[in-house]
């Protein structure tokens, strides 16, 4: 175990979907800290919740979308700088997931947050980059670009 400051510390876990469309990537904009920002829909791994389970959910949750997970992306490590808003220096453990849309409920309430649901082009996105949330929403999509995929195999689920 390390600690820090005399508190035990674990990272913040989070899942996040790359889900494209006709060569589209489905995105968040949402307000964090007064700032708009844009973001893959990405949360909370919660208790008792597997790692597929948890990127379903959030995507769901923020989107409206229900996709069909593809592939792992990566794992991905980052900390929030002490001057972000975004919880400062906290330190983020990213699993990032390739996704296909399979049905859209465009009555259901969006996470608290959430401004809308967006598609983007690859290039749109990139345009953008001052407002991406973090480092890791470009960082997930390159690698997805560039064809990085695992299969969903890799991740083990013990109940």
């Amino acid at each position: 175990m390390t600690y820090r400051e005399g508190r035990f510390w674990q990272p913040d876990v989070t899942v996040a979907t790359v889900v494209v469309a006709d060569g589209r990537l489905l995105c968040v904009e949402e307000r964090v800290g007064g700032r708009l920002v844009i973001n893959q829909p990405a949360g909370h791994l919660e208790p008792d919740e597997s790692l597929l389970e948890a990127a379903l959910r959030e995507t769901r949750e923020e989107t409206g979308w229900d996709v069909r997970l593809t592939a792992f992306l990566g794992a991905y490590q980052w900390k929030a700088p002490d001057s972000s808003e975004d919880r400062p220096g906290r330190h983020y453990l990213r699993f990032a997931f390739a996704a296909e849309p399979e049905r859209h409920d465009p009555t259901r309430a969006l996470d608290e947050g959430i401004v809308q649901a967006l598609w983007l082009t690859p290039d749109e996105l990139l345009a953008a980059r001052e407002r991406h949330r973090s480092p890791l929403v470009w960082q997930v999509v390159a690698d997805h670009l560039s064809g990085h995929r695992s299969p969903l195999t890799v991740l083990q689920h013990l109940a």
